[in-house]
């Protein structure tokens, strides 16, 4: 078995005296593992920093064993982790990438989403843009494993837009709808810049982010690491936004 793609470098997995198994985004081919000969070594701990868009080969004598794999660094997003959001944001999104998509599923749209948030992370993008670039990467990892958010109009009806989300069915709820409402104090907001792509201030960010982990907790933020890689990122976002 053989395999050639571009690829995001996820996480790295120490095995053996120097080696390590490290998980990849393949651009066209989803999720990928593949054993790295020297990866802790200091040239390949600069190649295979999460993030870095590498060019990967994956090779393996039948479809069960791991695969050994060799890769080469296409962009470095090394820069990243000199401001303290950026590097927060860049391992927990990778971290959530690996937990929660299945092997060799193709993921094309999340792969260019992810490509796209670490080359702004190393670009220096300001903490609410990153927060906000965050926010709609965990809505479409949500979409991408069948559980995504039904946005595109109120569930009650009517020509308003959501403004609200139901923290039980992911549904939007317009403002109208909501008004007088008993229900209407457990509603999620739902802040606009994710329907009309406005820039958004920093109460927006954090809404969006309370939003996109209220749906995720039922899927993954189900262990003391994951947890805490979240509230590093969105930490760090909120609080130097």
């Amino acid at each position: 078995m053989e395999y050639d793609d571009d690829a995001i470098v996820l996480t790295l997995l120490p095995h053996g005296e120097h080696g390590a198994i490290v998980r990849f985004l393949s651009m066209a081919g989803g999720l990928r593992a593949g054993f790295v000969h020297g990866a802790r070594s200091a040239r390949r701990r600069a190649v295979l920093h999460p993030g870095n868009r590498v060019a990967l080969h994956l090779q393996a004598r039948n479809e069960g064993q791991l695969p050994v794999a060799t890769v080469e660094l296409v962009e470095s997003r090394a820069l990243a982790a000199f401001a303290a959001h950026s590097a927060a944001i860049l391992a927990w999104a990778t971290e959530l990438t690996a937990a929660a998509l299945a092997e060799a599923v193709p993921h094309r749209r999340l792969a260019e989403a992810l490509d796209a948030l670490c080359a702004g992370l190393a670009a220096e993008i300001a903490p609410v843009q990153a927060g906000a670039a965050l926010a709609r990467y965990e809505l479409l990892v949500l979409e991408e494993e069948g559980f995504g958010l039904d946005l595109g109009s109120c569930a009650l009806g009517g020509p308003e837009p959501p403004a609200f989300v139901s923290p039980n069915s992911g549904r939007g709820v317009s403002a109208a709808k909501a008004a007088g409402q008993p229900w209407a104090h457990h509603l999620l907001p739902l802040p606009p810049f994710l329907l009309n792509g406005q820039s958004p201030d920093t109460i927006d960010v954090a809404r969006a982010l309370a939003l996109s982990r209220h749906f995720l907790a039922r899927h993954w933020l189900n262990g003391p690491r994951l947890e805490t890689l979240r509230q590093l990122a969105v930490g760090s976002t909120v609080r130097n936004g």
